[in-house]
């Protein structure tokens, strides 16, 4: 070997050639690490949290709670009927939860046949061993003066004008009309309260339960019914088995693409080969890692983007290293030197790259929402792994026999054979470089605007399958019984407990909001003393009916007032519209508090609940990932005028990056979309993958810039250089996430639409804008 180290950074991997037996070790320590993490997932990371069980012991005995129990804790459901079922209950077995929804629809629920066979149906779902108990609408609290049993379905065999005054009486009934059953009276949910101790498969809860239902409704055969499932554990059970299988799925279909595309683009199995090694053993690494020290449980994003993503950001500096390689082999050197060659020339650039795309990763670690976070942490790890992987396993390769013949098919590629008959575009760029670099600034500030205009959102039916029983179920729900998120208003009298004449004045405050909440059409129809004292006989407000509270069991009246504490709650529940849609109405019914407050300043009105909360916390959450965002770019800018000794590189490449992310948020405004959680996630991992065309382009053309050359040669010899990795990366990234567009996870597929629109757009803008900008701003020498 003649070639000599130069810098400091070729001095630090030159060993990775020259001493390969060190090589093989790192990779041996590697890979059992890895291999442990697969074997004992967790133990790295109990291993560290134990070093730090005091902190946490110190940290429990003073009342701190972490960031995910707060955050599971504000997201529980607050409005759990089952408090109001049992409150009317004289005989204590009556409950109501939404661990499980079994959601009936049929025509017939008012008659004979119908009441018959859905008593059998509880009776049969009850005796489950699973089922803790079934609430439904022929369970619903008595409103009777004397607090006595009262099903409102009729007993025996009943005559039809009978079964229609029932129904009546379960649409006019509080806690039925609206709530346990539909308007039309067509859906009739069971609420199912689950021993979740002897829950030992998702199919028990998933279809089990409905199956009991269906066997049971196959023993009368007049009545028509329909059954499906959904409620928190379905849905959860549902989310995680479509993630589960989405993982295998396109962990294969990623693999599978990248080595199609490694075959031909570079029409040469052997440089195949050793592409390939780096990305899968990247992935490898950090998949065991992962598992070993972090440990991220069915987190979607971590199980089923990260290994796609890791192995396509390896493969981007992979493609480049290994073609520097190839030509130096085509050129003459010998294996090793050409290897060590190859780091000097383009190794300190996929450092850059995976310094920047880790910024832009490490960035997400500012986001409150708890899934956002981990995804980050894994793909700052995963993007360290990758480059270790690239640098030792490539050069490697190219050093051991396999590597004999990595330059065969140097110069029958298919970018390589074509890329003259596009370098006519950058002779067009730098004939007219002032205006193409006026239409970049100008459009990149025009779509940011655009971008600017998005509105945050979150619902619970994206984690779903489209097609899935639940998501299908909760649909139903939500257009039939105002959906299953439930919100209560709080009104609290202050400073004046116990006394006569501020519960009346609260009851006349309850009336008001009650009355607020039925008028707004988002909302399902609300429960509070004004429905409980209208139910009872008599006329008038609740004011005048005051004294008849008095005659509501205490346990159902405390629900939703308490005349010794001053209290009063209204609780109603709101669709899974997403929070763009709902935000509004909760804000409006906000300002209307606030105006009853300024008429009524002893008086203190909030919003709670779970919906409320994630609408919220959705801004500050969005917020958070924009300002992560925003400090990722300025970050990652930084760190190339520092490494290109230049502000004015620094700057030229703000627009080439930011182009992109404007353009993605330009087609989610013009497609009528919302900038929702993976929106912002997406944006903030392309930048950080994007970005490297940008270091790859500039470092090429620093390194051109030699005496004698001026600065346009300077800009088309580094078209030439780098232009083959670049299209080449671009295209198998872009079809790498292509694959992801076959999941049934809408999160999945917006992940895939937004980073494919990114990555080409910023190819676009690297081989386009960039170098006219470089032509016209840039006026360094050397």
């Amino acid at each position: 070997m003649t070639h000599e180290p130069v810098n400091l950074f070729e001095r630090s991997t030159s060993w990775i050639v020259t001493r390969p037996l060190l090589s093989i070790l790192l990779i041996a320590v590697m890979s059992a690490t890895a291999v442990c993490g697969y074997l004992w997932p967790g133990a790295g990371k109990d291993w560290i949290e134990s070093k730090f069980a005091a902190g946490e012991t110190l940290a429990a005995e003073t009342g701190a709670a972490s960031p995910v129990d707060s955050e599971l804790i504000d997201d529980r459901p607050t409005f759990d009927l089952s408090q109001v079922a049992q409150a009317g209950s004289r005989s204590g077995n009556l409950s109501m939860s939404s661990d499980v929804v079994l959601v009936c629809e049929s025509d017939q629920f008012f008659t004979y046949a119908g009441a018959t066979a859905m008593r059998e149906v509880v009776r049969a779902l009850e005796a489950e061993e699973i089922v803790r108990n079934v609430m439904w609408m022929d369970r619903a609290p008595p409103l009777n003066l004397f607090g006595l049993p009262e099903p409102l379905l009729p007993r025996g065999q009943a005559s039809e004008r009978k079964f229609e005054r029932s129904r009546e009486r379960a649409m006019q009934h509080p806690f039925v009309g609206g709530q346990l059953v539909s308007e039309d009276g067509r859906v009739v949910p069971l609420f199912i309260s689950i021993k979740r101790h002897l829950v030992f498969s998702d199919g028990q809860i998933v279809s089990g339960l409905r199956h009991v239902a269906e066997r049971v409704v196959a023993k009368h055969p007049d009545f028509k019914v329909h059954f499906s499932t959904t409620g928190t554990l379905p849905m959860v059970v549902t989310a995680l088995a479509s993630h589960d299988a989405n993982q295998v799925r396109f962990q294969t279909i990623a693999y599978a693409l990248i080595l199609i595309m490694s075959v031909v683009l570079f029409r040469g199995i052997i440089a195949t080969i050793v592409l390939a090694l780096a990305p899968a053993m990247g992935v490898f690494w950090t998949l065991g890692f992962e598992r070993l020290f972090l440990n991220f449980e069915n987190n979607p994003f971590v199980d089923v983007v990260l290994p796609i993503l890791i192995s396509l950001v390896g493969f981007t500096d992979g493609v480049h290293l290994l073609v520097q390689i190839r030509r130096n082999r085509a050129g003459g050197m010998p294996g090793a030197e050409a290897a060590v060659v190859g780091l000097r020339q383009v190794g300190l650039a996929c450092a850059l790259t995976s310094l920047t795309t880790a910024i832009g990763f490490g960035s997400l670690f500012l986001a409150e929402h708890e899934f956002v976070r981990q995804f980050g942490q894994s793909c700052v790890l995963g993007v360290v792994l990758a480059f270790v992987a690239v640098i030792v396993l490539i050069p490697l390769a190219c050093r051991s026999p396999l590597g004999k013949r990595i330059h065969v098919g140097h110069q029958q590629g298919l970018i390589d054979q074509n890329l003259m008959r596009i370098s006519g575009m950058i002779e067009a760029v730098l004939r007219r470089p002032r205006t193409i670099s006026a239409t970049a600034i100008a459009a990149t500030a025009v779509l940011a605007g655009f971008t600017l205009l998005l509105r945050p959102d979150d619902r619970r039916m994206n984690t779903l399958p489209d097609n899935s029983e639940a998501a299908l179920a909760l649909k139903t729900l939500d257009h039939s019984l105002g959906g299953l998120d439930e919100v209560r208003v709080e009104i609290v009298v202050q400073g004046k407990a116990g006394q006569d004449e501020p519960f009346l004045e609260l009851l006349e405050v309850t009336d008001r909001v009650h009355q607020l909440v039925a008028a707004e059409p988002l909302f399902s129809r609300p429960i509070s003393l004004t429905s409980l004292l209208a139910a009872l006989p008599g006329e008038g407000d609740s004011r005048n009916r005051a004294s008849m509270t008095s005659l509501l069991p205490p346990p159902l009246l405390e629900m939703f007032g308490s005349r010794k504490d001053l209290t009063s709650s209204v609780r109603f529940r709101v669709q899974d519209l997403g929070i763009a849609v709902c935000g509004p109405a909760f804000e409006k019914l906000e300002n209307e508090f606030q105006n009853i407050q300024k008429s009524q300043p002893n008086m203190a009105i909030s919003l709670e609940g779970s919906a409320v909360w994630r609408w919220r916390n959705l801004y500050q959450i969005v917020l958070d990932l924009a300002s992560s965002l925003g400090f990722a770019s300025l970050f990652i800018f930084g760190v190339l005028a520092v490494a290109y000794r230049s502000l004015r590189l620094g700057l030229i490449s703000v627009v080439p990056n930011v182009f992109p992310l404007a353009v993605s948020g330009a087609y989610l405004y013009f497609t009528g979309q919302a900038l929702e959680v993976v929106s912002v996630c997406a944006f903030t991992c392309c930048l950080g993958i994007a970005v490297d065309d940008t270091i790859h382009f500039l470092t090429r053309y620093v390194d051109e810039q030699q005496p004698g050359v001026d600065r346009p040669e300077a800009i088309r010899r580094a078209f030439v250089n780098v232009g083959t990795a670049l299209i080449m990366t671009t295209l198998v990234l872009v079809v790498g996430l292509l694959s992801v567009l076959l999941s049934d996870s809408r999160d999945h597929r917006t992940f895939a639409i937004l980073g494919t629109i990114t990555l080409a757009t910023a190819l676009f803008a690297d081989l386009v804008f960039l170098p006219a900008m470089i032509a016209v701003f840039d006026r360094n020498k050397s």
